[in-house]
């Protein structure tokens, strides 16, 4: 469903001349596309978000590669496609929701040390895929355990 949401983003890009966001979109395809060939299966809907959540971090490191090399056109460019990656994910979660279900986690596996992180990412990590920066995730846990 989510794949054919992405083919019909295409469609209207290239029927409205939106060159822009058509190459992002294409980007995403192509993304799609090359797992799909490379394991040889369709993608669900998870594993689509999967890619997604994969090119949205990608760019947020590319972004703060080129600010600190003072790449401000490069930048803006990146942040561009992260906006147009993220049409296609579910909506973010507040911190409050992501807290909740860190609490939930923790509760879960009652993990009570570093150690049990791993555990508790593993809990996390399907809850939060593609509506959670992971990174910001892993910090709060750690800092939840530690």
């Amino acid at each position: 469903m989510l794949k054919s949401r992405i083919q019909d983003a295409m469609k209207a890009a290239m029927k409205g001349g939106d060159k822009p966001r058509l190459g992002v979109v294409r980007l995403i395809m192509a993304a799609i596309k090359q797992r799909e060939v490379d394991e040889r299966i369709e993608l669900n809907d998870e594993q689509v978000l999967a890619a997604l959540d994969k090119m949205v971090k990608q760019r947020r490191d590319s972004v703060t590669q080129y600010e600190q090399a003072g790449r401000t056109e490069l930048a803006d460019q990146e942040k561009y496609e992260i906006g147009v990656i993220q049409e296609f994910l579910p909506e973010a979660l507040g911190e409050a929701e992501i807290a909740a279900l860190i609490d939930e986690a923790v509760a879960a596996t009652g993990a009570a040390s570093m150690q049990d992180m791993g555990k508790v990412m593993g809990i996390l990590k399907p809850k939060l895929q593609g509506r959670a920066d992971m990174g910001a995730v892993s910090a709060q846990v750690k800092q939840r355990l530690g």
